[in-house]
């Protein structure tokens, strides 16, 4: 009996898990949910007769391996630093390894490990990256087949609220990982635009952050992704003379956060000057002074120290946040991030009946000779996914759906290819976004000239 091992069964895991156990009881196979929390793993497996749910520290060498010798392939829905464990032992043992995560040197490193193992391991197979990649390289590689040239290249992303949940002034929810949310930009990014290349650092990645136009939805906002330059290679656009990768928001997050991120409520290295806090308010006044100076009072920096038109707007931020509440700080802080992610899981949570909504936007120009002439054209392609409630997410769809739907193509033998991978070729992308559509995940074109 073929027997599915998947690591990590927290908020993007619904989904994926849903599917695996239709699929595990059509083929009789075994699948096997395994998280810190015993309890999450039942909750996730129910009374499935096909599957079990167990619970171990995934650090514990004996137990991880023992688990992972016993699988035919395995999904990792860990943090991020600990996909290389489970990879070191996957290739050990010789199993399949997939996760929704970024390549990186550690798992590099095991590529000529995995390619004489004859396994797979495919990486950055959830959203964004995962989706985005499947849905760009079949454009690109459709126009590149009519021998097009790419002239420019821009992705954007966004794990949103819907617009009937949209009831706060942040105009967002959180339908992911918190501490990625607090920690956004904060390697600063780089791009390419018009044959120049683009740094941004930290502080300036939310300002003036460009408007941008999705159909049927209203207007957004976008910021640049960490390191968009290392998907040119990837992708094969190096002849692009505009190439970026962005994240998508609500204008009004970004004029906030842009606020946030300067006072330094983001901090994760201001241990020693906030340590003796015990309020919000505290906190909250102590991270002012350096601008506020000689009047610390909140009300009047608004009025004096902010002179953009958006004072207002954020001053409605802070307070629905309570950042200046006298409520207890949470209990062993250690820097403002911590302090900061407490407030927002507490106040930005989904509701039970609130939906999420995941956007997608892909923007190509391209050139093409037409009777003896160079002819400039554009493809956009656009995707909104909705979630049903707070467990099942449009971000729990999204991102879980490829990793089940490539797991059971795997299991099935209709995904053959061996070595470490993300799925940006035709034989994995094709089969994976077909199936995809007929789970309402698809895509609208816009094709002009």
């Amino acid at each position: 009996m073929k027997n599915i091992l998947l690591f990590g069964a927290g908020k993007s895991a619904s989904s994926l898990i849903d599917y695996l156990l239709l699929e595990s009881e059509k083929n009789d196979w075994w699948f096997t949910v395994c998280d810190a929390d015993i309890l999450v793993a039942r909750s996730k497996t129910g009374t499935s007769k096909n599957a079990t749910a167990v619970s171990i520290d995934v650090t514990n060498e004996t137990d991880r391996q023992d688990l992972v010798k016993h699988a035919t392939i395995v999904i990792s829905l860990l943090p991020p630093h600990l996909h290389y464990i489970v990879a070191k032992d996957c290739v050990e043992f010789g199993k399949h390894l997939l996760t929704a995560s970024y390549i990186d040197d550690e798992i590099k490193a095991l590529e000529q490990e995995i390619l004489s193992k004859g396994m797979l391991v495919l990486c950055e197979m959830g959203l964004d990256p995962g989706i985005d990649h499947m849905s760009a390289m079949k454009m690109l590689h459709s126009i590149k087949h009519k021998n097009g040239r790419i002239t420019s290249f821009k992705s954007h992303c966004g794990g949103l609220v819907a617009p009937e949940s949209d009831n706060n002034p942040w105009h967002y929810k959180i339908s992911w990982n918190s501490r990625n949310i607090v920690l956004a930009g904060k390697d600063g990014a780089v791009y390419r635009e018009n044959n120049k290349t683009v740094n941004v650092p930290y502080k300036s990645v939310f300002r003036n952050c460009m408007s941008i136009d999705v159909p049927g939805l209203s207007t957004m906002a976008w910021y640049p992704n960490r390191d968009s330059l290392s998907y040119i290679k990837t992708y094969d656009l190096d002849e692009a003379s505009t190439f970026i990768r962005t994240t998508l928001r609500y204008p009004e997050f970004c004029r906030g956060w842009n606020k946030i991120v300067n006072i330094g409520f983001t901090s994760t290295e201001d241990h020693e000057e906030i340590k003796h806090c015990k309020t919000y308010a505290e906190w909250y006044e102590l991270k002012l002074s350096p601008f506020i100076k000689s009047d610390r009072d909140w009300n009047n920096y608004l009025q004096i120290y902010i002179t953009d038109p958006f004072k207002k707007e954020f001053s409605k931020q802070v307070s629905f946040l309570e950042l200046n509440s006298k409520e207890l700080l949470p209990e062993n802080f250690h820097c403002s991030a911590d302090i900061l992610q407490a407030a927002m899981e507490k106040k930005l949570s989904l509701n039970p009946e609130d939906h999420d909504m995941i956007v997608m936007y892909h923007q190509i120009g391209y050139e093409m000779e037409v009777s003896g002439k160079t002819e400039k054209y554009s493809l956009d392609s656009s995707l909104v996914v909705k979630g049903d409630n707070n467990i099942h997410t449009a971000m729990a769809k999204t991102v879980g759906l490829p990793l089940a739907i490539a797991t059971k193509l795997i299991l099935q033998g209709k995904i053959s290819v061996t070595g470490l991978h993300i799925p940006t070729i035709p034989e994995i992308y094709e089969p994976v976004l077909h199936e995809l559509e007929m789970h309402g995940i698809k895509f609208e074109e816009v094709h002009s000239s």
